[in-house]
């Protein structure tokens, strides 16, 4: 008989579900404060109370994880579209059937007896100290993984905007700083000079009397919060001057105060 400790299995799910949601949070590049992820791994940690049910069925217990998987996303992120919901909702349930698989192989192979699955869950019974030096150690692999993925590539860049008739050339700046996404799309944000928008629009730079088209989106700087006027236009190209390369983005533009058409590196990779 396999004897599972509900408390040992709660604190277990919500310290797994804390790293699985700071690992999507760090490979989906969203932000997450600590209280809604700590109150996503605690919720979470619930479902984990399936492993004490009589078998369920693949299906059904899939099915169950699924929908676990985009509550605990919804409460951790917040609601910021259906497409961003998505993307951190496949990451985090990738995640989790990454760890699960990497668990039940190491089962399957073994056979120890501190392992126990049911109903998609599973319980570990070892010290925490090795669970914790274990998921630490994958944290800041997957960490120097995205740092090495998202760093700046060199070279020089230029942005082509096209919206109708109107076409914009404006000098490119790849900078890993810029992490603004639209929060109905998920789409990146280029943010573009102010100066760029009568020449695309033909009006009058003013957030109080935008174009049709325009909304504003919240956005934070080091000088503190505002509202950036963004829209989405007919294309979006990314030339590189060296490689002689272009690529065209799914981004929306807006217009803030900088000297160049900034965009987070990862629109070249994606």
């Amino acid at each position: 008989m396999e004897t599972i400790y509900v408390d040992v299995l709660l604190v277990l799910n919500i310290y797994v579900n804390f790293f699985l949601l700071r690992i999507t949070a760090a490979i989906t590049r969203s932000g997450m404060g600590r209280g809604r992820c700590a109150a996503a791994s605690v919720y979470g940690s619930l479902y984990s109370l399936m492993i004490l049910l009589p078998s369920l069925g693949t299906l059904l217990s899939l099915a169950i994880k699924l929908a676990a998987a985009v509550s605990i996303v919804a409460i951790a992120f917040g609601f910021q579209g259906r497409k961003r919901l998505a993307v951190n909702t496949l990451a985090f349930f990738t995640a989790n059937f990454i760890l699960a698989g990497t668990v039940y192989g190491v089962s399957s192979l073994l056979r120890p007896q501190f392992i126990h699955f049911n109903n998609a869950s599973f319980y570990i019974d070892f010290s925490l100290l090795i669970l914790i030096i274990t998921t630490a150690l994958l944290y800041f692999a997957v960490r120097l993984v995205r740092i090495i993925w998202d760093r700046s590539p060199d070279g020089t860049f230029s942005v082509v905007i096209r919206c109708g008739h109107k076409v914009l050339k404006l000098e490119g700046l790849a900078d890993t700083g810029n992490g603004l996404v639209d929060y109905f799309t998920g789409s990146p944000v280029i943010i573009c000079p102010e100066e760029s928008f009568t020449e695309l629009t033909g009006v009058r730079f003013d957030i109080t009397a935008l174009p049709k088209g325009f909304r504003l989106l919240p956005c934070s700087a080091v000088s503190g919060r505002g509202l950036l006027p963004v829209c989405r236009c007919d294309e979006v190209m990314i030339y590189c001057a060296e490689s002689g390369e272009r690529k065209a983005v799914e981004a929306v533009i807006g217009f803030g105060e900088c000297g160049k058409a900034v965009f987070n590196p990862k629109l070249l990779k994606i």
